[in-house]
């Protein structure tokens, strides 16, 4: 790989990387001053509604595609499996998609809507959902992948972080499907997107790191 090549390819990773604190900062940013959003009864989706709801698609579209980026960068800098780079391409596209698909309204947000879930569940809504559940797929297949590839590399800090983030991805998902709207569930699903975040920007930095050595 030229100079060139390796200079842009840790500029791309650089911007993947940015998506993670991007995503963490203006959504708990958003659940702070937000009127009537509760992080224990609230999805980080429902953010999308309401006045300034076009702050959290925004942040959404663009996250997801830096993460579209990261991963391309990633299979340039030599993450060749289609499985790692491409179930983190997945999960960017996902979250992209889902801001531009907007949950509907739930349990009482924005101040107004009447508590408990929707009776029935708008197009875009449907959308959201599916676009995020690929989404949440394609980085847990990625996690499992590159946790076998730091085991073979002996690097068992990386390959542990790597499995415990893809299982609570996992947790997280099961814990929507049987009990979303419950406090555990939302604190925990928060807790695993916050760390699959972590993962992604930690991973594009050990990468750039080694790209411009």
């Amino acid at each position: 790989m030229t100079t060139t090549t390796k200079q842009s390819t840790a500029s791309l990773l650089l911007a993947g990387a940015l998506a993670g604190p991007l995503y963490v900062g203006v959504g708990t940013i958003e659940a702070i001053v937000r009127d009537g959003y509760d992080i224990r009864r609230h999805s980080l989706s429902l953010l999308a509604n309401g006045t300034g709801g076009w702050i959290h698609s925004t942040m959404m579209v663009v996250t997801g595609l830096l993460t579209v980026v990261g991963a391309l960068a990633l299979r340039r800098a030599g993450l060749r499996s289609r499985w790692a780079w491409g179930g983190i391409l997945a999960y960017g596209a996902g979250v992209a998609a889902a801001g531009l698909m907007r949950a509907d309204p739930a349990d009482g947000f924005p101040i107004g809507t009447p508590p408990g879930l929707p009776e029935t569940v708008s197009w875009h809504s449907f959308g959201h959902i599916i676009a995020g559940f690929i989404g949440f797929i394609g980085l847990i297949v990625a996690c499992f992948v590159v946790a076998r590839r730091f085991g073979r590399d002996n690097e068992r800090g990386w390959s542990r972080f790597s499995l415990i983030t893809g299982i609570l991805y996992i947790l997280g998902l099961v814990g929507l499907a049987t009990g979303s709207g419950t406090a555990v569930v939302n604190l925990g699903f928060t807790v695993a997107v916050i760390v699959g975040w972590a993962w992604l920007t930690l991973l594009m930095v050990r990468t750039r790191t080694e790209e411009i050595r």
